[in-house]
């Protein structure tokens, strides 16, 4: 899933869990971020090590995507609003307008299985362990970041890129 602006200039993806009181911690930061700087592209990777709740939750939002709601229920969960027991997400799908039954239904999708493995092999080749995690431009940076720490990452993203633009012959 993707937040900010699709066609951003730098990508700030996080691997984040439900449960994880640090990713909750940053998720301010990265509201501001999306609001402040509309060139941002934010990739949101479930990587749910806290349980049996955490991985619930994970399922829950992303089959919240094909009914249009992964941002909606992404904040909200994030924003601490729906507890990550099955009543909890279901409570919180039927508040945001969503079918909870469809939800429940596509919780078990293998699509949302394989989805999930895949962050987990792609956490384990960039060598995270622990949520949160980002990586910005090529910087991975484990653990809580706030919005000024996340705009100086961005700022060294786009340098770098201009940079690498300079010295291209072609260009």
């Amino acid at each position: 899933p993707v937040g900010g602006n699709p066609e951003g200039d730098v990508t700030v993806v996080e691997f984040f869990d439900y449960n994880c009181s640090y990713c909750r911690r940053s998720f301010p930061a990265l509201v501001e971020i999306e609001k402040s700087d509309p060139k941002v592209r934010i990739v949101f990777k479930e990587f749910p090590i806290l349980g049996p709740g955490s991985l619930l939750a994970a399922r829950a939002a992303l089959a919240a995507k094909s009914q249009g709601k992964y941002v909606e229920y992404h904040q909200a969960l994030m924003g601490g609003r729906a507890k990550t027991s099955e009543a909890g997400l279901m409570s919180l799908a039927a508040s945001l307008g969503m079918d909870a039954k469809k939800l429940r239904r596509e919780m078990d999708a293998p699509a949302i299985m394989k989805e999930l493995a895949h962050n987990r092999a792609l956490a384990r080749a960039l060598g995270i362990t622990g949520t949160p995690a980002f990586v910005v431009g090529s910087e991975l940076v484990p653990g809580a970041v706030d919005a000024r720490g996340l705009r100086e990452l961005i700022r060294k993203a786009r340098k770098g890129m201009f940079q690498r633009r300079k010295v291209c012959r072609y260009c």
